[in-house]
């Protein structure tokens, strides 16, 4: 790792030279302090106690509410927008847009009353921006990839699908102020839905009056949130502005947020030790793995458990990876302690199912299989060969694809090597930038492909819900088994905790017996902030509400 540092240190510093201009983050010395924290003993994040600068790993895929299914566009579009409800610190639901809310006594149905506030424009924002948004991703023609997360709600499902209609889904604006939703049966977990992107509001009017009015910022991209998107320069900078219509804007200390687009954890982190970026973790870049023990010793690095997993897609239609048993081995060859001692070094968990230990219920091993088992991948491995007339594993070729980062090269490298020797397999490695990345992935156009998932709000369900069925827009895999499906559709019929627990452990057990997916580790999250940001923690669902960001 240190051979030609030197050389390495120089193109570093030259590359990080022209991030700073290009992030609108530079300019001269004399304006900014720039000293390296460990030596001086301070830095400075800003001109100014309202302004923050991050960076991110790339161009967000999408800045629309309903189409978004990244962390990326995430992070920028819970704070430009306003659901419902939001998360506090324990990601539990309290009131946003929402003032409050009444749910029936059967729990089927529940009644926002929405607070007086505006869109960044000036209209008010109304009951019927949420039933239109709402009823907009569950549209078939707009393929949201997130419908699905509408499905408690009576009608979407059959709506999304063609056979009902948008009259029939039960989301219905009674007035300005009055949202009533009728679920088709109880829904524990419907708040921290309601918590969720997808479900934030559209303005009818903004977004029929320009079809494009979510790719670039301008006056077309109103929002009802705490930030407006004051600029953005594709693939380079994203800026948030306080907006000034927003409700609680008293509340919100921040006027800027200059979000920069860096692909290279490296970079990020030798911006971090100068002081030009205030953060770095979830969901703003990571912490590169050559710095973690650094930032370990001089005791700046927060470790937190997340309701997150780092999994390897199998591809379930593919000649090689379409068998179960040879899946299977791939899944039991992983080293997945020794990738954590060696690699990621961030104390995550070896993950040995599919729901994080993060998770209420599944804090525990359920034993669904060993880390790095050696014998059990060589018989599952012998049992495939024969399935699929190979006489030799030197035969096999398995390609590990990956989106580019230097973190996820440095896992597909060590699995790579895993593999090989413990399988005698020939494994390649596939590495492509992000969007790309997820169009291989949505078109079956890979073997194995590693994917990390953070859970969309705090219950097992959001990490089983995905694989129902293969036409599910997260699904990636090509998998799907009418009994798996047969028990989630059971879990949300179950109105006994403990029941419905159950039945989605069995849907776990299930879906770990066919191994469509290599689980490999729980996360962690990872992160740093400098001494005068406050208030600037991800939840256990890698969140972070910069309306209670404070820099001094």
């Amino acid at each position: 790792m240190n051979k030609n540092k030197k050389f390495l240190l120089l193109t570093v510093l030259a590359v990080f030279s022209l991030v700073l201009a290009a992030c609108g983050f530079g300019g001269d010395s004399s304006d900014k302090s720039k000293d390296d924290s460990k030596d001086s003993g301070s830095t400075e994040t800003s001109s100014s106690g309202g302004e923050l600068n991050l960076v991110v790993a790339s161009e967000p895929p999408s800045l629309h509410p309903g189409l978004a299914t990244d962390t990326t566009s995430s992070a920028i579009l819970t704070n430009v927008f306003e659901n419902l409800t939001t998360l506090d610190a324990d990601a539990k639901p309290v009131a946003a847009a929402a003032s409050d809310w009444k749910i029936s006594d059967d729990q089927k149905t529940y009644t926002f009353t929405l607070r007086d506030n505006k869109w960044s424009n000036g209209d008010p924002v109304t009951a019927g921006d949420f039933e239109y948004a709402w009823k907009w991703a569950l549209n078939p023609d707009n393929l949201s990839e997130y419908a699905s997360i509408f499905f408690p709600i009576k009608g979407a499902a059959a709506y999304n699908e063609g056979t009902g209609s948008a009259d029939e889904v039960g989301i219905k604006a009674e007035d300005d102020k009055t949202l009533v939703v009728t679920l088709e049966n109880p829904t524990p977990y419907f708040l921290e839905l309601t918590a969720f992107k997808t479900y934030a509001p559209l303005n009818q009017k903004v977004v029929e009056g320009n079809e494009n009015w979510y790719t670039d910022a301008g006056d077309d991209y109103v929002t009802n949130g705490p930030f407006t998107l004051g600029e953005w320069r594709h693939n380079d900078t994203i800026v948030l502005k306080k907006n000034p219509e927003y409700w609680d804007a008293d509340k919100v200390s921040l006027e800027t947020v200059n979000i920069g687009m860096v692909e290279s954890e490296t970079t990020a982190a030798t911006m971090f030790k100068a002081g030009e970026i205030s953060y770095l973790g979830a969901p703003y870049q990571s912490v590169a793995l050559d710095v973690i023990d650094e930032f370990k010793a001089d005791g700046s690095l927060n470790i937190a458990d997340q309701a997150s997993v780092y999994v390897y897609k199998l591809n379930t239609k593919d000649k090689i990876t379409g068998n179960a048993n040879i899946r299977k081995a791939l899944t039991l060859a992983m080293d997945r302690q020794g990738l954590i001692d060696n690699i990621t070094k961030g104390e995550q968990k070896p993950a040995l199912g599919m729901v994080p230990i993060a998770v209420s219920g599944f804090e525990e091993d359920r034993g669904y299989f060993k880390d790095h088992d050696i014998e059990g991948a060589k018989a599952a491995l012998e049992a495939g060969m024969q399935e699929l007339g190979i006489k030799d594993p030197s035969e096999i070729t398995v390609n590990i694809s990956f989106n580019t980062s230097e973190a996820h090269a440095a896992i597909a490298q060590f699995i790579q090597e895993s593999w090989t020797k413990n399988l005698g397999i020939k494994v390649g490695l596939d590495n492509s930038e992000w969007q790309v990345y997820l169009e291989k992935l949505n078109q079956l156009d890979y073997q194995a492909g590693r994917l990390g998932w953070v859970g969309d709000y705090n219950d097992a369900y959001t990490f089983l819900e995905m694989y129902d069925t293969a036409d599910n827009g997260n699904n990636d895999t090509g998998w799907e088994n009418p009994e798996y499906k047969k028990l989630l559709d059971q879990s949300n019929l179950e109105t006994d905790p403990a029941k419905r627990l159950e039945l989605l452990k069995q849907a776990e057990a299930l879906i770990m017996s066919e191994f469509p997916v290599a689980p490999i580790y729980y996360y962690t999250n990872l992160s740093v902030v400098q001494d005068n940001v406050k208030n600037m923690q991800a939840d256990v669902l890698g969140n972070i509400p910069l309306k209670e960001v404070v820099v001094e």
